[in-house]
């Protein structure tokens, strides 16, 4: 599961590395460590609009047919094998984005209750900005007419025989 990854470039290097430019820069979420459980506003760029790096979009998505903001803590991440099953994804598998990174976190666990775990940053060799894919979506809240933008982080099933050491999770991010 990935709930914690890193965006340590400014806007410059950003907006080049993704041939596009960034909405609101006031805005623009530059960190050394975002937890996803925080559910903040983390850089993206929407299938609808690949020029324009949007920053505000909540990690956590919030279906448009949920009651309330909530539900977010259950999707930071989506599965890609059960998309489609799942009432919280089946209907906006077609609102794609990419979330910028430039590294992310797992967990070795040390045991089998994950009681005790040593963090491991994952980054390209290059350490070169990347992007992992996802879905999106947008909430209006009933009590108050605001728009609340949010997106998931697509997984799949582990591909990669490099990452059996650093998790005992059995999935992986797309990218």
């Amino acid at each position: 599961m990935c709930f914690y990854m890193a965006q340590k470039d400014p806007i410059p290097k950003v907006e080049k590395r993704f041939k596009a430019r960034v909405d609101q820069p006031e805005q623009f979420l530059q960190s050394d460590y975002i937890i996803g459980f925080e559910f903040r506003n983390v850089p993206i760029i929407l299938n609808t609009s690949p020029e324009i790096i949007s920053t505000n979009f909540h990690w956590g998505l919030v279906p448009s047919w949920a009651k309330d903001v909530d539900i977010r803590k259950n999707t930071l991440n989506a599965r890609m094998e059960s998309l489609e099953e799942k009432p919280s994804f089946a209907n906006v598998t077609t609102n794609r984005r990419l979330v910028i990174a430039s590294s992310f976190f797992e967990w070795h666990w040390n045991d089998e209750k994950g009681k005790s775990k040593d963090k491991y940053e994952i980054f390209s060799a290059q350490d070169e900005l990347f992007a992992m894919a996802g879905l999106y979506d947008t909430w209006l809240n009933p009590q108050n007419g605001t728009t609340y933008n949010s997106f998931t982080i697509v997984t799949t099933a582990r591909i990669n025989p490099w990452n059996t050491s650093t998790t005992t999770k059995k999935e992986c991010r797309l990218f």
